[in-house]
Parts: C-alpha cells; sequence; structure tokens
C-alpha cells in the first residue's frame, strides 16, 4: 500500500507570512480532488491536527468557509501556521495513514487512544514435540495457536490455570523440560501429565493438546461430551481410578465455562465497544467474545479533542478511537458498536484488508446482540462516573502539591524515581508515573544499572546513571522532531545528596524546566516524618494529617515497590542461573545427562575428568572443559 501514496511537493508551501484561514485558503488553490490525509502545523513546528479527507480540495476548503465550526475548531485554526498533505490512491488508505500518524505524532487536537498496549492472550506452542500452554503478549512470532484477546492478565492466568488441571499441559520452559529427570510438582498435584520424563506417552500427549485447542476454538461442548462418554465406559469397566481423573478434568472444564458471565449463544466471535460522554469526557467499554465465551472487557478513557461536534461528539469520538485500537489489535469477524459511526463502512474495509477475510462493523438493534451492546454501555457509562469522582479528588490533591512546591501550574506528569539492591547487586532503579489520571502504569520503565565503575551501593551514582538515561534519550527524541513525554515534576527518593545528583544531571543535559525535589524519610523511616528537599531552600516537613501528604508517600511507596519488585525479579533470575549454562558445548540434552548422571551442578562440579567422560556425549575435551570451569579461581 505504501507504494501507492504520493506526497505532496514542497512548491505547494505557502508564504510565511500567512496564517489561520487565509493560509487555509491559500493552500486549498493547488489542493488536487483526490483522497489523502493533511496535517496542520503549530508555530513551533508541533503537529495540530491530523485528519483524512476523501476529496483533500473540498475538506480542507471547509475549514477555510470560517463558518459552523465548535470553538476548538476555530482555536485550531488561529494556531495553524503551515500545512503538509499527502495525496493516496483510495480513501481506505488514506484512513490507514491517519490513523499511524495520529499514533506516532500525538496532535494536540485529535482524538487519542491512551493505552495501546497489546491484550494477553493465550498460546498453544507448536515448535516443541511437547507443546506448552502459556500466556503471551504481543507480535505471534512463535509457531503456534493463539487464543485471545483477554481483558487483563489475571484473566489469562485463570483460565491458564484451570486448562492444566483439565488438559494436563506443560508450562515450563524448555530449559526446565530437558534437564528434569524426576515429575515435578505439577504433576503431583495433577496440573500437568510429565511429558519430560515420558510419563505419558507422545500419542497421548498429542491428544490432549488437540482437546484444549478444540476447546479453546469453541468447540467445549463437544469435549466435555467426549469426556464425560469415555469416563462413563471406564466406570462401566470397573477402571474407577482412571475415571475419578476423567471426572477431576471434567469439573475443570466446567469451571472455566461457568467463569464466563454473559456466554451469547448466537455470537462465537466479536468484540463490543460502547460509549458514554459526559462532562467533556468519554469512555470506551470493550468486551470480547471468543468461542462464544466472554473473555473479559476494559475500559478505556481515550483523549478528547474539543474539534469534534457536539452533536456527534460520541460518534466522532468513537469512530476516532475503532480505528487506532484496531491499529495493533487482531480484528475479530464481528464488532457492534453502541453508537453509528461516519466512517463505519469505510472501517469495516480497512479491517478487511488487515485480517484477510470479511469484518463486519454493525450497530444492533435487536436481540442478543443488542443485548450485549446495552451491557456494556450500563459499564461505560458506570465507569465514567467513578473516573470522574477520581479526578476531581485527584485535581484537588495536584493543587496542593502544586501548592507545596510553589509550582507555576499543577503537574501534568510526575515522575518517581527509587534504587533497589542488596549490596550493590542486581541494582535497579525504577521510575513510576503519576498525574491527572492517577498512576500510569504504561509509562513505568526500569533501568538495569550497566556502570561497571560504580562502587557498590553508591545510591547517588546509580541515580545519576538513571536520569542521564532517561533525559538522554528525552533530549534525542526531541531533536528528531518527536513528541516525547515530558514531567513537570521529579520526586527522588533522598533527601539533600540525592537532590544534587539529579540536579548535576539536570545541568550537565541542560534541563532547567522541570522541578526537582528529593523526599528523605522521617527518623527510624516513620511515615508522616518526612522532609521534603528543594533547590535553593530549607528542608520542610507537612502537617502529619495533610492528604497532600498522604499522596506523595503512596507516590513514594509505589516508586519503592515497583524497583522492590523489579529487583526481586533480576535476583531470581540470577538464581535459577545453572553454572552448566555458561559453559560452552553444554547444550540442553548434554546439560540434562550430566544432571542425570551427578544429580545437580553441585555434583558435576565435584566431579573428576574420568567420571565425566563417562556420561553420554561428553568427549575428553569437552570433560576437561567441564572441570576446569569449575575449578578456575579456586
Amino acid at each position: 500500500m505504501a507504494d501507492d501514496i504520493v506526497a505532496s511537493s514542497p512548491q505547494e508551501a505557502s508564504p510565511e507570512t500567512l496564517q489561520g484561514i487565509p493560509l487555509i485558503k491559500d493552500q486549498v488553490k493547488r489542493l488536487p480532488d483526490a483522497p489523502g490525509v493533511y496535517r496542520m502545523i503549530g508555530d513551533e513546528g508541533e503537529v495540530l491536527y491530523v485528519g483524512k479527507a476523501r476529496s483533500l480540495k473540498k475538506r480542507v476548503g471547509q475549514y477555510a468557509a470560517g463558518r459552523a465550526h465548535t470553538q476548538g475548531v476555530a482555536h485550531m485554526i488561529h494556531l495553524t501556521r503551515a500545512m503538509e498533505f499527502v495525496t493516496t490512491k483510495t480513501e481506505t488508505e488514506a484512513l490507514l495513514l491517519e490513523i499511524n500518524l495520529i499514533k506516532q505524532l500525538k496532535p494536540r487536537f485529535n482524538v487519542q487512544l491512551r493505552d495501546d498496549k497489546s491484550f494477553p492472550e493465550i498460546l498453544i506452542r507448536r515448535d516443541h514435540r511437547a507443546a506448552q500452554i502459556r500466556k503471551h503478549r504481543g507480535a505471534h512470532s512463535i509457531p503456534g495457536d493463539y487464543f485471545g484477546p483477554f481483558a487483563s492478565a489475571w484473566a489469562v492466568n485463570r483460565t491458564v490455570n484451570s486448562l492444566q488441571k483439565a488438559f494436563l499441559l506443560r508450562s515450563c520452559s524448555d530449559n526446565v523440560f530437558e534437564t528434569r529427570t524426576r515429575p515435578c510438582l505439577l504433576h503431583q498435584i495433577k496440573r500437568c501429565s510429565a511429558p519430560c520424563v515420558d510419563l505419558v506417552t507422545q500419542d497421548e500427549y498429542d491428544e490432549l493438546v488437540r482437546e484444549a485447542h478444540d476447546f479453546l476454538s469453541g468447540k467445549s461442548r463437544a469435549v466435555m461430551t467426549r469426556l464425560s462418554t469415555e469416563m462413563t465406559a471406564l466406570a462401566e469397566d470397573m477402571e474407577f481410578e482412571r475415571a475419578a481423573r476423567l471426572r477431576d478434568r471434567i469439573r475443570a472444564l466446567s469451571s472455566v465455562s461457568q467463569e464466563q458471565s454473559i456466554n451469547p449463544h448466537s455470537t462465537e466471535e466479536a468484540d463490543v465497544f460502547a460509549i458514554h460522554v459526559e462532562g467533556g469526557q468519554a469512555c470506551v467499554q470493550v468486551f470480547f467474545f471468543r468461542a462464544g465465551q466472554n473473555w473479559g472487557n476494559r475500559a478505556y478513557f481515550p483523549k478528547v479533542a474539543n474539534t469534534v461536534d457536539r452533536d456527534d461528539e460520541a460518534s466522532g469520538i468513537l469512530d476516532a478511537f475503532l480505528g487506532q485500537f484496531y491499529d495493533s489489535q487482531s480484528v475479530p469477524r464481528l464488532v457492534l458498536l453502541s453508537h453509528d459511526i461516519p466512517n463505519r463502512e469505510l472501517l469495516a474495509e480497512a479491517f478487511c484488508i488487515k485480517a484477510g477475510r470479511k469484518v463486519e462493523v454493525n450497530k444492533p438493534l435487536r436481540g442478543e446482540k443488542a443485548e450485549l451492546v446495552r451491557h456494556a454501555l450500563t459499564n461505560a457509562r458506570e465507569a465514567l462516573g467513578r473516573k470522574m469522582a477520581e479526578s476531581s479528588a485527584q485535581g484537588r490533591l495536584l493543587n496542593g502539591v502544586c501548592e507545596v512546591f510553589g509550582l507555576e501550574s499543577p503537574p501534568e506528569r510526575i515522575e518517581v524515581y527509587d534504587n533497589a539492591h542488596i549490596m550493590g547487586t542486581n541494582a535497579v532503579g525504577g521510575m513510576i508515573v503519576a498525574g491527572p489520571e492517577g498512576f500510569q502504569k504504561s509509562q513505568y520503565r526500569k533501568f538495569n544499572i550497566k556502570s561497571t565503575e560504580l562502587t557498590p551501593g553508591d545510591d547517588y551514582g546509580m541515580m545519576r546513571e538513571v536520569l542521564t538515561r532517561r533525559f538522554g534519550r528525552l533530549a534525542k527524541e526531541e531533536e528528531a522532531g518527536e513528541a516525547p513525554a515530558r514531567p513537570d515534576l521529579l520526586l527522588m527518593d533522598g533527601g539533600q545528596g540525592q537532590l544534587d545528583a539529579a540536579l548535576e544531571v539536570m545541568a550537565d543535559l541542560g534541563v532547567d524546566d522541570v522541578a526537582v525535589v528529593g523526599v528523605a524519610k522521617g527518623p527510624d523511616r516513620d511515615a508522616g516524618m518526612e522532609r521534603f528537599f528543594l533547590p535553593g531552600k530549607k528542608p520542610f516537613m507537612l502537617e502529619p494529617k495533610d492528604p497532600v501528604l498522604y499522596y506523595l508517600q503512596r507516590l513514594r511507596d509505589e516508586a519503592h515497590r515497583f524497583a522492590n519488585g523489579a529487583h526481586r525479579t533480576r535476583r531470581s533470575m540470577d538464581m535459577k542461573k545453572n553454572p552448566l549454562d555458561e559453559i560452552e558445548g553444554v547444550g540442553p540434552g548434554r546439560k540434562r545427562a550430566l544432571l542425570h548422571a551427578f544429580g545437580s551442578a553441585r555434583g558435576v562440579s565435584r566431579a573428576a575428568v574420568a567420571d565425566l567422560i563417562k556420561v553420554e556425549g561428553v568427549n575428553d575435551a569437552l570433560a576437561q572443559r567441564i572441570h576446569d570451569h569449575f575449578r578456575r579461581g579456586a
């Protein structure tokens, strides 16, 4: 498709003295009556708005007419200092290009999907003789069968646990699988058939995989019927132990089906979207139905642009939301909407191109599908009510932060930093982000401390490295013309020393427009006794019952929780490393043979060369290499 896109020539630029409506009128003279995408540019080169048109000449001409505009549109036109255009072969291509540019450039006056990370799925891997069932997120780069999306990782974990009980598929990594010499705990609690030690034949395991695939593909009733028939036959043959195992599997499958609320009878595969708009804010509630089951829902609160006509506000927001939502998600066969949208047929065509099959986009009026939409709309209305109540309280707290620290305006983005390590080992820096919408967990970042020159346990040096990497990247993104998220306030977990380290980095990088505050724990780390450090001011404390103090404590504690969690994960990974993995020539097969022969890596380390040679697959050279590896530096 990219080959069919034709960019406008630089000669179309207008004189620099023109702006607003005069500039747009001047541009319209040279625009073609063809589909394409237009960008409205502000005074500092920032993109104000990205739009698509069936006819660039007619659509842009509407801006030049100067009538029937909302206040937001009029303001956007007033700020416009330049325009850029790209013509396309079809309006569908223009729509797809518009979606990509909005997500990339994040224009101020466009409706924007704030959280577009991929949804978790269930994956049955097919690149191993013993297929693995696991949670997956991201691109479909691993050979296997993908089932989803699920609304949350919790929903996936719950379903995977039930499926393990029902189908006894392994969930361990290939590395663990290859090194097992006896069944693991999952086999003992009847959640794995232990293919790693051949307690199930290959044909039997493949049958379990096929049943799991059928169940997740919507054939749950057929699978349960087949298992029930087999259980009855075993009971009649007096094989009560095998019949009891099947009974437990059937119960696990029943629990999966029963946990899915609102399971529609006429909808096998669909996404349901409902939008509620109130007080200048919007909530889009999305429900996912796959294999005839409800696989969860999620509420989105898109950034609402005031360029949308008020009469069609909900439809316009939902229209913009849908294109961005499916830019990075798989498209189901049916999309159900609470409101009809201007580009419904155009979006359906674009979704067909993306999915490579027919996709329907409808607003149901009656029947079960309409009931699903009404249910989603109720959830959207309730979720927005809760959000508005939380935002009101959050706004008061940010006003308090502004007053306490003497900021020019309430902060839109607060970044809080903390370090975690044990005697300097597995050192990790954590950054959490908060603002008017509360904690923005998709913006959290961890920094594995990489410097080899730091003294172990040097917290100031760690913080300097973290901030240098964070703001060094921000500077590069800004130089490249991108629009990265820039904080208004930095909170450092620590006192004057951490504050000085942060200010040193900011000065080196030329960042002088971000407020920095150090938060030191009180004596004996008592909550409520925190001292706050600001550049050029004496440390001070807040009243113990001040709501702003409680808010700042929550921010600091969240940063502490996140940094400690990242540290524990890194430490756990180090602890799980097997010394045999570091030896060249010892792959999964030889490692398994060595562990089987000596029981553990410690047993291998104590073995003599003569004993190592006796292990299958280990020749004289490898035995000597293994022996030397464990005695290096001894």
